[in-house]
């Protein structure tokens, strides 16, 4: 079995997560390849996802997110560290089943002794009944399953629903990013024709996070992706990865033809959404994020702000403040920034703007 190659430099794993994650330079993708590449987005927001597009892509406009949420090509759904996330249909479909042990866990995690004893397969049976005959919001399924089960915490009963019956959510039309308030839910198979039928397997699921976001630890997948005891699996997949050591010593894997961009490659300025993938992804932040930073970033309630990045790390927040008809951007430096940098700011500031001006609904 390969043991690690060499140790990576800090800088060589933030220029390789920045090209898993495109941000190294925009490309001309389609959205749906681009979402596949990223191996979805967070979207318990529903504004970011735009952003996040937006900054990767070449010529992206929000129609073009909202008219593949529209035609089905990709999904609004409780995935990832059971929080809201847009997928692409094909991988929704096959990496859905793998994630159930995570989603199970996370329910029985918030819920507790409410959550005991609670018959999953009638609940689905029933969840699935009422929601095949339209699209139903959250609150509707709550009140709906709460009638059928008067003894039982409602919440509850609606959240174990969406645990064990794949759902996603249905794009409103003519919604600003894509969705209203209080979008409805659809069950995967009534809304894309099938239900999930990927294996169980975290192989494949392990894989693609590799993909976008190795070289990384096996805690860092775990933290991602919201998973116990991968391991074993990741051990089962040593002959087929490649293996360095971090600066600290720990073991990453990473997909044998994978991008490893040198410590030099030149990184533009980039403004990242609130809850972007690249914060997120693993349980040492430190290739994105200093650790004397994250308090300014990562909030209470799991909020994360919205940050610029400068040389490819985190170097302050910012926010669009809107008054009358008018928006500007405000931008918060975590230290003084040279002249240059500020002019490269301010100009990719003023294209965000715009983007953000721009009618954001399915046109």
């Amino acid at each position: 079995m390969p043991a690690p190659e060499r140790t990576l430099t800090l800088r060589e794993l933030n220029r390789a997560t920045l090209a898993r994650q495109i941000l190294l330079g925009r490309e001309a993708l389609p959205v749906p390849e681009a979402v596949g590449r990223l191996i979805g987005l967070q979207a318990q927001v529903v504004s970011p996802p735009y952003a996040g597009l937006w900054t990767r892509l070449e010529g992206f406009r929000p129609r073009d997110l909202t008219h593949a949420l529209e035609e089905r090509k990709i999904v609004r759904a409780t995935l990832m560290r059971s929080t809201l996330h847009l997928m692409t249909a094909e991988d929704y479909l096959l990496l859905r089943p793998a994630l159930q042990p995570a989603l199970s866990r996370a329910l029985n995690s918030f819920f507790g002794k409410r959550a005991r004893g609670l018959d999953a397969e009638r609940i689905v049976a029933a969840a699935r009944a009422y929601l095949d005959e339209e699209p139903r919001a959250y609150g509707e399924l709550r009140s709906h399953l709460a009638g059928l089960y008067p003894d039982r915490d409602p919440e509850a009963l609606a959240y174990a629903a969406r645990t064990y019956l794949p759902m996603v959510q249905v794009p409103s039309v003519g919604a600003a990013w894509g969705f209203s308030g209080r979008p409805p839910y659809a069950t995967s198979e009534s809304w894309l024709g099938e239900a999930p039928s990927g294996s169980g397997s975290p192989r494949a699921l392990i894989l693609r996070y590799l993909a976008a976001f190795g070289p990384a630890t096996t805690g860092d997948a775990q933290a991602y992706l919201g998973m116990a005891r991968l391991k074993e699996h990741v051990e089962a997949l040593r002959p087929e990865l490649r293996a360095f050591r971090d600066e600290g010593g720990r073991e990453l894997f990473d997909l044998p033809d994978a991008p490893l961009p040198g410590a030099d490659a030149p990184a533009p300025v980039r403004f990242l959404p609130e809850y972007d993938n690249v914060l997120l992804a693993h349980a040492d932040r430190t290739r994105v994020i200093a650790d004397e930073h994250r308090a300014r970033v990562f909030l209470s309630a799991g909020r994360v702000r919205a940050t610029f990045l400068v040389d490819g790390f985190v170097a302050g927040t910012w926010k669009v403040e809107r008054e009358g008809g008018s928006a500007r951007l405000e931008i918060e430096p975590f230290g003084t920034l040279p002249d240059e940098t500020r002019s490269s700011l301010d100009e990719e500031g003023e294209r965000l703007l715009r983007f953000f001006a721009e009618p954001s609904g399915a046109t």
